[in-house]
């Protein structure tokens, strides 16, 4: 294992001045080690990445993760703008219930991943990367702003949203809030009272593929310097210790999970990418992107895919690491690349022709100069135990303005 924190955060530039979050102050008081993110100053450790790993897929780990955008959409035609904006199909969403999708430029290469929540009918909240705020909010007012019927308003800084991401994350914000979290089936939310706050978002949601919830609390110093630490006061018998952007990055890579920039960006369409799944091509709207897809689909699909590559030898694949054959021949790059501290193999994604997709092949990667063997595996790398079926939660409906 590389004890460099670098290895294993991603490069994402970033224009100066830097932004903070309502949290700033607490993790300097946390001496955590601050980074440049896509223009926030923003925590990349506290105690070390691997154990704050560890603490997310053994307990619980708490992470600030408010440097996020969130959009809404309000008004009887919000519906119609979320189906031509987004890929997914939003008219299969019930109130309190989210889902992942993503904004497409024309030609179905991404303007970003999202996550889309439905918060009453005619009411929409989808969340955004940070280090794409700005270019988002202008491409929705771009694409759906002339639309009747339908309300526009970026809330990105009204709300400090803390994730409590880990095997005991209900038990630790269940000790913060009268809500009943047993029944929040993964990808559904509720509103209620979590540290003394009314009408706190409450979603069973997050970025590392560990079960847990994000909430989104009002956004002063004061009021989110409280919550987070009566969240980490709730989580200390379970272990919980405050995360930053190192270990969030190595916990969603060992689930696969795409980052803008690496696995998505405006030069890889969603086929290549692997997230067809998400991509409803028969939803009966026209959505941005759509056409350029299908001549991709009748065109005999993608020439290139995203796989899994598990390191057979000893060396780490890190980003931009070239990928051979095992003939010589160039065919690749690492997206995403270092040890997993949970599954303890060097694991990495990348782009490779669809001829080497099948899990088994075998591939080389230039570490160093040296050619390092590797083969392709199933994805996700890690994967957690699914939840109990259980019913969604009741909701409450309330305004996120």
């Amino acid at each position: 294992m590389s004890d460099t924190i670098s290895d294993f955060l991603p490069t994402v530039p970033a224009p100066a001045p830097l932004r903070r979050t309502a949290l700033y102050a607490t993790h300097h008081a946390h001496k955590a080690r601050m980074v440049d993110f896509g223009g926030w100053d923003m925590p990349v450790q506290y105690r070390g990445l691997i154990e704050e790993h560890m603490a997310v897929r053994t307990g619980v780990g708490v992470f600030d993760v408010s440097h996020m955008g969130d959009i809404q959409l309000r008004g009887p035609n919000s519906l119609a703008a979320v189906q031509k904006l987004l890929m997914n199909d939003a008219s299969k969403l019930q109130i309190g219930q989210a889902h992942y999708s993503a904004m497409l430029y024309p030609n179905g290469t991404f303007v970003d991943d999202v996550v889309l929540h439905k918060l009453g009918e005619n009411d929409y909240l989808i969340v955004i990367n940070a280090g794409t705020r700005e270019k988002d909010v202008q491409w929705v007012r771009k694409t759906i702003g002339g639309m009747g019927g339908l309300h526009i308003t970026d809330v990105s800084d009204y709300y400090t949203q803390i994730a409590i991401q880990g095997p005991k994350a209900q038990a630790t914000l269940q000790k913060l809030t009268p809500v009943d979290l047993g029944p929040i089936k993964n990808y559904w939310f509720t509103w209620g009272q979590v540290c003394g706050l009314h009408n706190v978002l409450i979603a069973r949601t997050g970025y590392t593929g560990e079960d847990g919830f994000e909430i989104y609390v009002p956004a002063d110093e004061a009021t989110s310097a409280r919550v987070w630490g009566e969240v980490l006061a709730a989580g200390e018998e379970f272990g919980a210790i405050p995360c930053g952007l190192g270990a969030r990055n190595t916990l969603r890579l060992e689930a696969a999970m795409a980052l803008y920039g690496h696995e998505i960006s405006d030069t890889l369409n969603v086929w290549e990418a692997n997230l067809g799944r998400y991509c409803k091509m028969e939803k009966g709207v026209d959505f941005v992107g759509r056409e350029a897809l299908a001549k991709v689909q009748e065109s005999g699909g993608p020439a290139k895919r995203l796989v899994g590559l598990e390191m057979v030898e000893r060396g780490i694949g890190r980003d931009g690491y070239a990928v051979f054959s095992l003939e010589g021949e160039r065919i690749g790059e690492i997206t995403s690349g270092s040890p997993g501290p949970f599954v303890k193999k060097n694991i990495a994604l990348a782009y490779v022709p669809v001829s080497f997709v099948e899990p088994g092949t075998e591939v080389a990667v230039e570490v160093r100069g040296q050619m390092v063997k590797a083969v392709v595996v199933a994805t996700p790398f890690y994967k957690r135990a699914k939840l109990g079926a259980v019913a969604a939660a009741p909701v409450v409906t309330a305004p996120l303005s």
